[in-house]
């Protein structure tokens, strides 16, 4: 079997009037909101797990344009 060549292209994410962001541009935005979000309560009482989904989900939402429910 013969190897790929040439540089692995990143995966885009694209949302309607965005401009496109790479999965590894995506990644560390999130991480950025999900560490603030810790580091506002003092890194105590929280979950890494659901600071990184709040955070996630907080990212797509404003991306989309859509508001919470």
């Amino acid at each position: 079997m013969a190897k790929a060549k040439g540089k692995a292209t990143a995966t885009v994410k694209t949302f309607p009037g965005k401009t496109a962001l790479t999965t590894e541009e995506r990644h560390r935005m999130i991480a950025e909101a999900a560490y603030l979000r810790a580091e506002a309560r003092g890194f105590r009482d929280g979950d890494p797990l659901e600071d990184w989904l709040t955070a996630e989900a907080e990212f797509d939402r404003k991306r989309s344009g859509t508001r919470a429910a």
